[in-house]
């Protein structure tokens, strides 16, 4: 497809974004849009996905997504071939798919373990696995893993997925450590409170308490996150290195 769009500071740019149809992966997808990037994005079985699509590419950007579902490695392998077959080696990667089950530890089963760990930690390790080495070779690229502020603080009944976000934040500095010689910036983005449409489904006295809570008073958007995910991939973020950036109202200070 002809590129129509303005050009911005992601102009030619191609971004894989996991997660990419709805909340904050469509934000942050149609944000890197919004600056000139062309867009790869997965969701697994999202109706909304080709609204998704069709509204990047009414930016004028080059756009393709997948129903992955990303436990399955074959499947992301899949995924991630295929894309760097029709763009290339992606310039950016996002790794922001995710999801979380509410339950005590005590209530912890081999089969949770691997939904919530396998979803969380283990598809971003092979996400990036698929396209690091050929962003060392190339000398550039940029990588940001969608964390959470739960990885900073903890969460009682939420356990497994505090802790695979605090392993995505370890996995961040240590990968920062390899690609940043070679022109490879790796950072995340540990959210907050942010309205996205699990957090709206929520009862309103818990939503209130969550806002109340806040220094800021109020939750995120996912468009606030969007911009923090552009500051990162563009020249603004050229001397982020390993850096984990907490939207979250003020609810960790770090």
């Amino acid at each position: 497809m002809q590129q129509t769009g303005m050009a911005g500071q992601l102009a030619g740019r191609t971004a894989v974004i996991t997660g990419g149809s709805r909340g904050i992966g469509r934000a942050i997808a149609l944000a890197l849009a919004g600056e000139g990037a062309n867009i790869a994005f997965c969701h697994l079985d999202d109706d909304r996905a080709d609204q998704t699509a069709a509204e990047i590419a009414a930016k004028g950007r080059k756009v393709a997504h997948r129903s992955v579902d990303l436990r399955d490695l074959d499947q992301l392998d899949a995924f991630m071939v295929e894309m760097k077959d029709v763009f290339g080696t992606p310039d950016i990667l996002v790794n922001n798919a995710g999801g979380s089950i509410v339950m005590p530890f005590t209530a912890l089963t081999r089969d949770t373990y691997d939904q919530v760990m396998n979803l969380n930690f283990r598809a971003t390790v092979f996400a990036t696995h698929a396209v690091f080495d050929d962003m060392l070779a190339r000398g550039s690229g940029r990588i940001i893993n969608i964390a959470s502020q739960l990885g900073l603080r903890g969460e009682g009944a939420m356990t497994l997925y505090a802790a695979a976000k605090a392993a995505l934040i370890g996995l961040t500095r240590s990968l920062a450590r390899e690609g940043a010689p070679h022109g490879v910036l790796v950072n995340a983005i540990a959210p907050g409170p942010i309205l996205t449409e699990r957090f709206l489904a929520a009862p309103e006295d818990k939503r209130a308490a969550i806002s109340e809570r806040l220094p800021l008073q109020r939750c995120g958007t996912p468009e606030e996150l969007g911009a923090t995910a552009v500051l990162l991939a563009g020249p603004g973020g050229s001397f982020y290195v390993g850096a984990c950036l907490s939207p979250n109202g003020g609810d960790v200070m770090h």
